[in-house]
């Protein structure tokens, strides 16, 4: 595939086939920090040394096919436009960190889309697994076939008694990041996420925003993950974050049936009120856009609206970010602009949910 195949859509393939739990959990990420043994951490490491890397990457998986992912294609950053990089950002396929312009990257991406492996970010290679729904099971599994397709190929870095070693110390030991994307409008709006924020953070999990570290929590989408891999097996970590995630998920929809019980027609108003917005504004900003997108989502999933399928919310929150903007503009655009494309885009898209 093209780079062209991989910033043309908005939605990944792998965010069509709806996963478990999908009104809450919007998706599961394991992600695998891995270093090529006795060779310097890419932080350290001169621009050479990063360009043998992505030959080592090119050589070995490049054009490989795996038996569950396919044939992998390796995109260099240097041969791609900031606004690509950007758009590949958006689509949560490569980390802000990779797309920085000081050091040579890379990234090896499935066809559909649900397996990136980011080459010379923090660490050598990240081996990043995106499914929809809460599929943590499922991620684990098949990071762990990508892993050891790499290792038969590779010497990793690795000790008894510390385990994999990786460039943050907070990696060391199995090297696992395991994230959910949830949507958790309904406790926003019962002012329940300020009690919960802190007694998640005490269990050693962390809260970030749509982005991750740094970003904000627009839209009411919250990334939740662990924090430290050392000491912990992969499947301690990954039960950790289940168990804490399935009381979420029920919170939420507890949290859901009281509004619907004793404040539907707030409810529905500000549902109603925020899908009219979306349906008639000639300029919208980003965070508002996210905002009643989540509100839209919300009424969808609480039944309030019948005629609109639940996926638009994944799709426009990627569609309307400035990069996706731009790249279907095919040119850079102001910020006045861009307000003014995303309420066309968001307009054109919900007239022809209705249409269908």
């Amino acid at each position: 595939m093209s780079l062209q195949n991989f910033i043309s859509e908005a939605i990944s393939p792998w965010m069509k086939n709806e996963g478990p739990d999908a009104d809450i959990v919007l998706s599961s990420r394991i992600r695998l920090a891995r270093n090529i043994d006795n060779t310097p951490f890419p932080i350290t490491a001169s621009k050479e040394k990063h360009e043998e890397i992505i030959e080592i990457a090119r050589s070995k998986f490049s054009k490989h096919s795996h038996k569950r992912f396919g044939t992998l294609e390796l995109l260099k950053m240097d041969d791609m436009k900031k606004n690509e990089k950007r758009v590949l950002v958006e689509k949560h396929l490569i980390s802000p960190n990779l797309s920085d312009e000081s050091k040579a990257g890379a990234v090896l991406l499935s066809e559909d889309e649900s397996l990136s492996i980011m080459v010379n970010e923090e660490d050598h290679f990240r081996i990043q697994v995106l499914l929809s729904g809460f599929q943590l099971d499922h991620g684990l599994r098949y990071a762990n076939e990508i892993d050891d397709w790499m290792e038969d190929r590779l010497d990793f870095a690795f000790e008894e008694k510390r385990g994999y070693l990786t460039s943050c110390p907070t990696n060391v030991g199995t090297g696992l990041r395991a994230s959910v994307m949830m949507h958790l409008p309904a406790l926003v709006i019962t002012r329940q996420m300020n009690r919960i924020l802190p007694a998640i953070n005490q269990l050693g999990l962390v809260v970030r925003g749509i982005y991750g570290e740094g970003s904000e929590a627009l839209g009411n989408l919250f990334q939740i993950s662990n924090q430290m891999t050392l000491g912990k097996s992969e499947d301690d970590i990954v039960d950790d974050l289940r168990s804490v995630v399935v009381q979420l998920i029920q919170q939420e929809r507890a949290a859901r049936e009281t509004l619907l019980q004793q404040s539907k027609l707030q409810m529905e108003d500000r549902v109603y009120r925020s899908y009219g917005i979306l349906s008639y504004s000639r300029t919208m900003e980003s965070k508002e856009a996210t905002q009643r997108l989540s509100d839209v989502r919300l009424g969808i999933d609480m039944g309030l609206i019948t005629d609109i399928s639940g996926s638009i919310l994944n799709e426009l929150m990627i569609l309307t970010q400035p990069g996706f903007l731009q790249q279907y503009a095919g040119e850079i655009l102001s910020s006045e602009q861009r307000d003014q494309r995303r309420a066309t885009l968001i307009r054109e898209r919900l007239k022809l949910e209705e249409n269908n």
